[in-house]
């Protein structure tokens, strides 16, 4: 049970934000049971349809992965700032650092960040706000069910896991992180070696209220769990 001198992080999928044009319908509903949460939130949005667009428009161009990757952070940012135009008590404006957020989560008790670091994906952000700020739990929402053995839109014989290790978690990012800016990954590979070398537990879900209200808060829910 969350506390409110504990904190959580949840990492927002760009693509339950953005999947072409803003979702103002979950971008609202999902604001609501952020602004419900008892204690500090730090929300980490991803880039989407549009960071991968630019990012591989720029790729095309310049053959250059780290502009790429600069133009995928642009758009984090911009996510980031559609979810602070709707929540209420969080810090105004998107911090550029992660030592920046952990002040300003101090004073304003919430804060959304977009992409920090060139080839750093914002799920490792996520899981490195985690840290700093000695978060326990990591929410990780997205438009897929869970983590998968293989992935489900490839094959239909797919195992979803309700409960893992963040050993086999780390295994699977093994076999699945390529490292190009604006990729799909269950959850990558930099990020899950942050989780395990801090004892982080992630939950896995999809963008569903309900589990999202419960993720945050620790208790059961349909996704994955991925704990120590």
């Amino acid at each position: 049970m969350t506390t409110n001198n504990e904190s959580v992080v949840v990492s927002l999928g760009g693509s339950v934000i953005n999947p072409g044009e803003p979702n103002m319908e979950f971008v609202r509903s999902v604001s609501n049971v952020f602004n419900d949460f008892e204690g500090k939130l730090g929300i980490i949005t991803g880039g989407g349809t549009y960071a991968r667009v630019y990012a591989s428009a720029i790729r095309e161009l310049s053959h250059n992965e780290f502009f790429a990757d600069e133009v995928a952070i642009m758009e984090t940012k911009q996510n980031a700032l559609i979810m602070i135009s709707a929540l209420r008590d969080v810090c105004p404006y998107v911090p550029e650092t992660l030592r920046e957020a952990v002040s300003l989560l101090d004073t304003y008790g919430k804060v959304v960040l977009g992409g920090a670091f060139p080839g750093i994906t914002t799920d490792a952000v996520s899981v490195m706000l985690a840290e700093v700020t000695k978060a326990k739990r990591v929410v990780n929402v997205s438009n897929t069910y869970g983590v998968y053995d293989k992935n489900p839109k490839k094959y239909k014989d797919a195992k979803k896991f309700d409960e893992m290790s963040l050993d086999e978690l780390l295994s699977l990012a093994y076999e699945n992180d390529k490292r190009s800016a604006g990729e799909h990954f269950i959850f990558d590979l930099l990020a899950c070696k942050l989780a395990v070398r801090s004892s982080i537990e992630v939950h896995f879900v999809p963008n569903n209220l309900e589990d999202i209200h419960n993720a945050l808060r620790g208790r059961s829910h349909s996704g994955t769990v991925a704990r120590p």
